[in-house]
Parts: C-alpha cells; sequence; structure tokens
C-alpha cells in the first residue's frame, strides 16, 4: 500500500486536467495498486455575474473518489463541500493568486464560500487521510 509521505505528493503535484462538459470541473487521477484510481478534483458550483461582459465570480469545492480503475465503479467517495474556494474573472483579469476581494463590481465576500483550507496544498493531507482509512475497510 503506498505510504501518506507519497500520497500527498502525488495529491499536489499531479497536474489537474479539465474535464469536458457543460461545467468548469478539473480532475487529477492518481493510479495506485490494487486496481485503484483515486480522483481529486473540483468543481464549479455556483456563478454570479451582474453582466456577462463584466465580471465573473465561480464558486468551486474540492472532491476525492476512490474507483476501481478497470470498471471505474465508484468505491468510495467525499463530496460533502468541506473544502471550497471562489475565483472572479473580469476580461482578462483574474484574482487566481488571491490577492484582491474585489475584481470588478462583484463583492466576493457576499457571493463567495471559502473553506479555511482551500489550495491544495492546505488539503491534501486531510485527503490522503481519508483515502488512506478507504484502502482498509471493505469495499462496499
Amino acid at each position: 500500500m503506498i505510504d501518506k509521505k507519497e500520497l500527498v505528493d502525488k495529491i499536489e503535484n499531479t497536474e489537474l486536467e479539465r474535464i469536458p462538459g457543460d461545467k468548469d470541473v478539473w480532475e487529477k487521477h492518481i493510479y495506485l495498486n490494487d486496481d485503484k484510481v483515486l480522483i481529486v478534483g473540483y468543481e464549479e458550483e455556483a456563478t454570479f455575474n451582474q453582466d456577462p461582459e463584466e465580471e465573473t465570480v465561480k464558486n468551486y469545492y474540492w472532491y476525492w473518489e476512490l474507483r476501481d480503475s478497470r470498471t471505474w465503479a465508484i468505491l468510495f467517495e467525499d463530496h460533502d463541500k468541506i473544502f471550497s474556494f471562489c475565483e472572479s474573472e473580469m476580461g482578462i483579469y483574474s484574482d487566481q493568486e488571491r490577492m484582491e476581494d474585489v475584481v470588478g463590481n462583484i463583492d466576493e465576500a457576499e457571493v463567495c464560500s471559502w473553506s479555511k483550507k482551500d489550495l491544495i496544498e492546505d488539503i491534501s493531507e486531510d485527503i490522503t487521510d481519508k483515502v488512506l482509512e478507504w484502502l482498509t475497510l471493505p469495499k462496499k
């Protein structure tokens, strides 16, 4: 079985890829031993915009799933929306670096939901602890 330090490293350093579809979803696929794959991603939960030509603010939440890599069946999942973050875009400008609370005319404090831990580096150990627990449990 994979050890905690190695799994934390994989969660933090595996590249996110955009998943095709209508929603803004990004995932990392981390293949583990015993035909299992860990999926760590974030999904758009809500979008706020006063004018499509102006600023758009999006709320996202992190999730993770343990799947059978052969059948893609979900073995365990966490979509509890405990870890969330918000991004703002206005034309070519964004607050992805989280330097300002207001990029355009929308006050993000009124529409955004941030958890105390919102970056992957902040939550990788929480994810790892849960996944290692799942790996010791019998399948659903």
